[in-house]
């Protein structure tokens, strides 16, 4: 099955997505080529094709950025990645919008709650940026902590969803 890939100009710059049919594989706000990286070895091996609009998904992100938080929601995902990883991001697709939750919280909802700095790697390795909401894992205490895609990126994120 042939992949796709777009990218969508939205507030916080440009967002790339490669998806299969309605499942997104990736999605960043950097480059095309990191954006390939990201891929598994199996999905990786696929064809992937240019296209402006991927059907629903290039929708669902424009409802987001247009006020309707919850609609990142309905966007089903993949990507590669080992046990504690694959626990942490399902953790982060409940944190609601307009709520944080610490590293802490995100190692406690994955199942191991002495794995801080593994839940601080999950966010980092999470290939399904703003999707996968890792934008809303932030310190202990409510500073933001860290944002592959800087701060401001992360602050106005978090400001659109009503959480600062």
């Amino acid at each position: 099955m042939t992949l796709l890939l777009t990218s969508i100009s939205t507030p916080v710059g440009k967002l790339h997505v490669i998806a299969e049919r309605d499942i997104v594989l990736a999605a960043n706000l950097s480059t095309l080529k990191s954006l390939r990286e990201s891929l598994s070895e199996e999905d990786a091996a696929k064809e992937i094709k240019s296209v402006s609009k991927i059907p629903v998904i290039n929708t669902v992100i424009a409802d987001y950025f247009d006020g309707d938080v919850r609609a990142l929601n309905s966007i089903q995902v993949r990507q590669p990645g080992g046990n504690f990883s694959q626990a942490a991001w399902k953790a982060m697709k409940r944190v609601a919008p307009g709520k944080v939750i610490s590293y802490a919280e995100l190692a406690q909802k994955a199942g191991s709650p002495a794995a801080v700095r593994a839940a601080g790697s999950a966010c980092a390795k999470n290939a399904i940026v703003l999707i996968v909401p890792c934008h809303r894992i932030v310190k202990t205490g409510g500073s933001l902590g860290n944002y592959a895609y800087g701060l401001s990126k992360k602050e106005w994120l978090l400001r659109h969803e009503g959480a600062l």
